[in-house]
């Protein structure tokens, strides 16, 4: 079953709308949403009722504020649905602390090196999803021993006990502008995880694409909030 991801990206304890990675930009999320009317989260969650949701903690990851200023609502939110969290891990003392809060800790390559995605993943075995995060085609890290290449990433993270690996097309972010089968085929066939996308999916066309490839599974955001891609198929 291809899973589709619903998108929280959470600044101040609100939803906003992501879009081409420019962060500073973004806008409360009911504002230019066909299936929500409030950017509260969890009054959000009970119109949107998504099967289960990607929170990315968009405070921590530009180290704004008090690293936990979104920590009781990323609880909150946990408790209602199925998540995995990016709270922009950059050791393993902030790991452990959020690990606490979700289902799943996603390590993104932006903000965790390569040492502390292999300390975390023995550390949490099986509850870690490992982002490679990409913008302007190069690899978003860093970590001076970090593989420039996804290819090369993804080999090294073959040998870890995590559960996803999603690649995350920060240019296409919130753009719907589509996806890019021939290196999504390319990392499927080298990964021994299952592979998710994030960023650019555009409609249901796309998902038929990525399943045909062996993607498992898309992080959505704005195609659900403008209906491109039907409610429904991130629900129950």
């Amino acid at each position: 079953m291809f899973r589709i991801v619903f998108v929280l990206d959470l600044y101040n304890s609100n939803v906003v709308h992501a879009q081409g990675g420019n962060r500073k930009n973004y806008r409360p999320v009911h504002l230019t949403s066909r299936i929500c009317t409030t950017s509260e989260p969890l009054q959000l969650l009970e119109e949107v009722k998504p099967k289960e949701a990607y929170i990315a903690d968009l405070n921590a990851l530009q180290a704004e504020g008090p690293h936990n200023t979104n920590f009781a609502t990323i609880k909150q939110i946990s408790s209602r649905v199925t998540t995995m969290l990016d709270p922009g891990v950059s050791s393993l003392e902030n790991v452990i602390e959020a690990s606490a809060l979700a289902d799943t800790i996603i390590l993104g390559t932006e903000t965790a090196s390569l040492q502390t995605i292999r300390e975390v993943a023995a550390l949490l075995p099986g509850r870690v999803n490992v982002s490679i995060d990409k913008k302007h085609g190069k690899v978003l890290t860093s970590d001076p021993l970090m593989p420039s290449e996804p290819t090369e990433i993804i080999r090294e993270l073959n040998a870890l006990d995590i559960q996803n690996i999603i690649i995350l097309d920060m240019d296409r972010v919130g753009t719907s502008s589509g996806v890019d089968s021939q290196f999504l085929s390319n990392i499927v066939s080298i990964s021994k995880h299952d592979v998710l996308l994030g960023g650019g999916v555009k409609d249901v066309q796309d998902i038929k694409k990525l399943e045909s490839i062996g993607i498992k599974g898309a992080l959505v955001a704005t195609s659900l909030h403008n209906g491109s891609i039907p409610l429904f198929m991130a629900q129950h």
